[in-house]
């Protein structure tokens, strides 16, 4: 079962046989019947900064009105002690979890490796100007890993009769933005390097190219949070959930290159 905004958005879904039913955080009334009958629920936050723990509150009530069975959340990687703004509303939301009295699971996920690699449209100028920028610092370490693999240990833990009231931090193989600039560069043939700014003038950079100022800080911190090493973890809950080893940063690069028409 999948509860979505726009059901007629999941008619792929429907056609595989999935039952789609309409839930909308910001409709509260289409909560509890979609979540009616359920055993496990995954809560994937919206992306609405600022709405994220209103949306999942409401969430969370309907679950308990709903008699759910369990809670399974997707959160950020150390969610518990992390300093970025954007973890902020996570934190909230899983204390909303555990308040609820409903049996829970934290997938608190690593940084995306796609994200590193292009899916935001900023390696195409990086590799015309041969410079790869960020706040992250020159040996921050990311536990980062694929939406694939972390959409699969999802499915492993809400398939499969895990222990409840479990938190997993959900990191691959670490690296650094050298590291991430490096392997763009081996791919694509071209010289990038990572150069590392102060936070503020990363911020004051983005804004400069574009971005609206509160998203440029969001983003500049998201990149510092790096060197507080709220991105790393020496956990191995993902490559035990999957199984095997997450998959390697260059063939997640690669992927994620050829899907932006960079490769």
């Amino acid at each position: 079962m999948a509860a979505v905004r726009n059901p007629q958005k999941a008619a792929d879904l429907a056609a595989k046989g999935v039952q789609i039913r309409e839930a909308d955080f910001d409709r509260p009334d289409t909560l509890a019947p979609a979540f009616a009958g359920a055993d496990k629920l995954l809560l994937i936050p919206s992306t609405v900064v600022g709405e994220r723990f209103p949306h999942m509150e409401r969430a969370v009530n309907a679950a308990v009105e709903a008699k759910v069975g369990r809670i399974a959340y997707a959160g950020f990687i150390n969610g518990d002690t992390s300093t970025l703004r954007l973890g902020e509303e996570h934190k909230q939301t899983e204390a909303v979890i555990m308040a609820s009295g409903l049996p829970y699971v934290f997938l608190r996920n690593g940084a995306y490796i796609e994200v590193y690699a292009g899916d935001l449209g900023n390696i195409g100028y990086a590799l015309s100007t041969g410079l790869l920028t960020g706040a992250a610092g020159d040996g921050g370490l990311v536990s980062g890993a694929s939406r694939d693999d972390l959409a699969e240990a999802a499915a492993v833990v809400l398939t499969s009769d895990v222990p409840g009231n479990a938190v997993y931090e959900l990191g691959g193989t670490p690296f650094t933005m050298g590291d991430i600039a490096q392997t763009i560069s081996d791919l694509t043939g071209k010289p990038l390097v990572y150069h590392d700014m102060p936070v503020d003038a990363y911020g004051q950079a983005l804004a400069g190219a574009g971005l609206p100022a509160f998203l440029a800080d969001i983003v500049a911190d998201t990149s510092f949070a790096t060197q507080r090493g709220d991105w790393y973890s020496e956990s191995i809950d993902l490559s035990r959930l999957l199984g095997r080893p997450s998959t390697p940063l260059a063939d997640v690069v690669e992927a994620t290159l050829k899907r932006n028409g960079l490769l």
